[in-house]
């Protein structure tokens, strides 16, 4: 079975091949660098991860290009009110979003290009729009056109009509449905010279600019979260095929991380650092946790889900660490068929999980044979996922300190079911005395609706 993946733009699921033989390109939409990533931020760029692995498992060389929005409202807004410079600001997020995509195995991508290296490509594309009759500028600002093509709405599947593009309508517009490919520069701000005048990119320009400069006019793959659908990559799409170029041939969304139904944002006050989850897990387990569920699936967090999912890793740890050494063997054909059929993550897992229980089985009967073959099955599936304990990137996360955090889990929570059962006894002394050794052993703890989560308190 070959590789489908499900294209937003045909609502369909479609078998893929790549345009170049041989070779496949990924253009996903990075982060905008205006704070600390939190797991809904790395979600997507873990979910791409497997992706790209699996299509370089299948035999293709594979470009992907990750960008940097470097510059935006709310970059310059933040830097302004903690009295710091928008460069400095964007430029400290950016290495927290680059350490946390490494922490959690993702590969670096063939470039990160950042929004301001690619202004000069951004004027020439709006050069086109305008040339074409897409575009026009109006008092220092660029806007598209939306009546001029005729296909705005197609990727999103809302009318014109109906849609808001989030912006202020701005005086220079002739429809409010235009978006700005371009703002005049405001005083205070940081600006770029342009024919129409100085002033800074659109979100929306930036992507089409840095995507077409690396991987052409026409690449396989843009991926990204649904919440970008619209208006964001629909304005994508629409500016770059209106300019002439073909643009994506797939479009993949992956799903939120969402608490209490809502999605994960830092306006919502419900994020989760990564540095506080790394506190309590190891890398792999929280890659674990976010790649297992299908990408096009919500994952709703709690802590209970992430503990299961930790356990479930280290199932597959302690059987190839019971094994012992042994080399990458072949992915099982109903592992490739899980994979090809969308990324099928939960049916791959299932493949992997049932593989581990003959592995063991195989050892508890002493068939040291069987368990090493199918061993080396494990570390090919956990090779392909990112998540092989054997492997050089997890071998320290999986070795000395692994029982270290593992024992101080189970003492905090244990602490912490005492301090609950004692508060539902109303025995309360009994509850402050858990309390007073947690704090004591430098855990911090705070009571949330879901429940009490902890912290080790920095010293």
């Amino acid at each position: 079975m070959a590789l489908h993946l499900y294209d937003t733009a045909t609502r369909s699921v479609r078998e893929f091949h790549p345009a170049v033989s041989g070779t496949a390109s990924i253009y996903v939409c990075g982060a905008t660098v205006q704070g600390a990533p939190h797991i809904g931020h790395v979600r997507g760029a873990l979910n791409y991860d497997v992706l790209r692995r699996w299509l370089v498992h299948s035999g293709l060389d594979v470009f992907l290009v990750r960008n940097v929005t470097d510059i935006d409202d709310k970059i310059l807004n933040k830097a302004a009110d903690a009295g710091r410079p928008w460069w400095e600001w964007g430029a400290t997020h950016e290495r927290a979003f680059e350490a946390a995509y490494d922490q959690l195995g993702c590969l670096p991508p063939s470039i990160a290009p950042r929004a301001t290296g690619h202004v000069t490509q951004m004027v020439e594309l709006m050069q086109r729009l305008i040339d074409a009759g897409h575009a026009y500028a109006s008092g220092g600002d660029v806007y598209f056109s939306v009546k001029s093509f005729d296909d705005y709405g197609a990727l999103s599947g809302q009318k014109p009509d109906d849609m808001q593009q989030g912006e202020s309508l701005g005086e220079g517009k002739t429809d409010p449905r235009d978006f700005t490919l371009w703002k005049a520069a405001k005083p205070g701000e940081p600006s770029w010279p342009t024919p129409w005048g100085n002033g800074r990119p659109g979100w929306h320009l930036e992507c089409s600019a840095m995507a077409t400069t690396y991987l052409g006019p026409s690449f396989d793959i843009h991926g990204g979260g649904i919440d970008l659908i619209f208006p964001h990559h629909e304005n994508e799409r629409a500016q770059s095929n209106a300019a002439g170029d073909e643009f994506a041939r797939f479009w993949l969304h992956n799903a939120w991380v969402t608490m209490s139904g809502e999605k994960m944002a830092k306006s919502l006050g419900n994020t989760v650092a990564i540095p506080a989850m790394l506190e309590r897990y190891r890398a792999p387990e929280l890659r674990y946790y976010l790649i297992q569920p299908h990408y096009r699936s919500n994952i709703e967090y709690s802590d209970g889900a992430l503990s299961e999912a930790a356990t479930g890793y280290r199932r597959i740890e302690q059987f190839l660490r019971r094994a012992g050494a042994v080399s990458i063997g072949q992915v099982p054909a109903e592992f490739a068929k899980a994979l090809d059929d969308d990324l099928a993550t939960p049916q791959a897992f299932a493949v992997l999980h049932n593989t581990v229980r003959e592995g063991n089985a195989a050892l508890d009967s002493a068939d040291t044979s069987k368990a090493l073959d199918i061993a080396a099955s494990v570390r090919a599936m956990v090779d392909v996922l990112g998540l092989d304990p054997l492997s050089a990137r997890w071998s320290e996360a999986s070795g000395a300190d692994a029982p270290y955090k593992q024992a101080l889990s189970d003492i905090v929570e244990g602490l912490l079911n005492e301090r609950q059962e004692a508060r539902a006894a109303r025995d309360f002394a009994r509850a402050d005395a858990a309390r007073d050794r947690l704090l004591q052993a430098g855990i911090a703890v705070e009571d949330t609706p879901d429940g009490p989560k902890w912290t080790v308190k920095e010293a």
